[in-house]
């Protein structure tokens, strides 16, 4: 008879990869991306080296699971806060804002890995990290996009210029997101969604400065109430 339930050596082998991405994601705290050694993650399991290397195959391996799993924990704390958060289109973009910067400052490797310098000789496969990679964009496209469809975002008083090239793109990228707002709307979308990562980073890797702020959670609420104004969101 058939079950779907893992046998005793998929269960330990899915704990002993476990345990592998634990220590690397120590080793990433401690030692830094560039650093990551398969090797020195066996040493502390207890593993020799040819051991580590029947469940991950490389270091460069070891990073794109450190990368998956930290996009999905990313993209797992942003669902969360959106599934209590109000229905206001402004209030919910701040929930995903703070959600974001609060991850990143409890886990502020992991989110280096993710959002900071590129690893020397490292290239993410695409295949395995971009379905998670976009998990936070899409949410709040989707909170752009709800606001929209609801009319609860206001017209530019000047539209952008958009080429052909760009509208294209723009075209594209509403067809993967299942989204009908206009190009000069997602010109809005990608300038909040960088701006929201370019401040989360200068936060995490205290890049104002020690001491030009005293209260950074003030700085970046200041920094959000602008992109809210800069999206259009209103009152329906």
């Amino acid at each position: 008879m058939s079950t779907d339930r893992p046998g005793p050596r998929a269960l330990a082998r899915a704990q002993t990869i476990a345990d592998i991405k634990r220590v690397g994601r120590e080793h990433l705290a401690s030692h830094g991306a560039a650093a990551l050694s398969l090797r020195a993650v066996a040493r502390e399991l207890g593993m020799v080296s040819s051991a580590v290397y029947r469940y991950v195959r490389s270091r460069d391996e070891l990073l794109t699971l450190l990368v998956v799993d930290g996009y999905n924990a990313l993209g797992d704390a942003v669902d969360a806060a959106l599934a209590d958060a109000p229905a206001d289109p402004a209030q919910r973009f701040r929930v995903v804002a703070g959600a974001v910067r609060e991850w990143a400052l409890a886990e502020p490797a992991w989110y280096g890995l993710l959002y900071g310098s590129p690893v020397p000789g490292y290239a993410a496969p695409s295949a395995d990290t971009v379905a998670p990679g976009v998990r936070v964009i899409g949410a709040l496209l989707a909170v752009i996009d709800g606001a929209y469809r609801a009319g609860q975002i206001g017209e530019p008083a000047v539209e952008p210029v958009v080429s052909a090239r760009t509208a294209a793109d723009f075209a594209t990228i509403r067809a993967q997101f299942g989204m009908a707002v206009p190009d000069w709307l997602l010109v809005s979308g990608l300038t909040a969604w960088t701006t929201l990562f370019g401040a989360v980073n200068f936060d995490v890797f205290d890049m104002y400065g020690a001491g030009t702020f005293a209260d950074r959670a003030e700085i970046f609420e200041l920094q959000i109430d602008r992109i809210c104004l800069l999206l259009g969101f209103r009152v329906a």
